[in-house]
């Protein structure tokens, strides 16, 4: 196995770790499921050799995951508390007014609109490239779009079969808000800014604490009561 599928398979080995902890009805769980299921597309992909730059993908994916597996750490720490970003996933996981799909958007939303600019910052600093479009990396990471808008369809069927037609009306009220492929446009984005930011610390970490909260509070819309 080449080096970039071993780096993503010990990824899909902590979330499978994280998923035999939790009951399958926990809000993370619901997250935690989507995510496993979209970084197993990935570590296939990676294996076909179907990624320009396959290298530097794993390595985002690795870091990437690495703030998820760092937000569920400090959750598990009495003395530490997630991000803004990741609260309310956290503080809403154990209800039961809240559909599976919410609690898996709820986790895309912090995911993507706050840790996947810092990984890509990280990533790129390390690989000595920039947050230029039209690269070979940026097209990777539009091709990833692709798999995570498949993925997500397939988990979504499996999740809605859990739901009544009348939540089912509710639940895609709050989805269609939602979207995977603009958020993951605007991660580049922030990225860009972050990037430009980078030596001006008094600059960087207001524009990093200012997006934690906007994106918990996106969050906590999304996980209004449905059922």
């Amino acid at each position: 196995m080449a080096a970039p599928d071993l780096a993503i398979t010990a990824v899909v080995q902590r979330m499978e770790a994280i998923a035999a902890g939790l009951p399958a009805e926990d809000g993370v769980a619901r997250f935690n499921d989507l995510y496993l299921a979209v970084t197993r597309a990935v570590l296939a992909e990676a294996h076909a050799g179907d990624f320009e730059h396959p290298e530097l993908l794993a390595r985002l994916d690795v870091v990437f995951a690495g703030l998820y597996f760092a937000a569920i750490d400090d959750e598990d720490a009495a003395a530490r508390r997630p991000v803004h970003a990741w609260r309310p996933l956290f503080a809403a996981r154990a209800s039961r007014r809240v559909a599976p799909m919410q609690f898996a958007l709820a986790g895309m939303n912090a995911h993507i609109n706050h840790d996947l600019a810092l990984a890509l910052v990280a990533v790129l600093t390390e690989f000595g490239l920039g947050p230029d479009r039209g690269t070979p990396h940026h097209r990777d990471y539009l091709r990833v779009n692709a798999l995570l808008a498949r993925v997500e369809a397939q988990v979504k069927r499996r999740f809605y079969d859990e739901l009544t037609d009348e939540a089912l009306g509710r639940v895609d009220d709050v989805v269609a808000i939602w979207s995977v492929a603009r958020a993951r446009d605007a991660a580049w984005n922030h990225a860009g800014t972050l990037w430009l930011l980078r030596d001006a610390p008094g600059l960087r970490d207001p524009f990093l604490d200012s997006l934690s909260r906007l994106v918990g509070l996106a969050s906590r819309g999304l996980l209004l009561p449905t059922l």
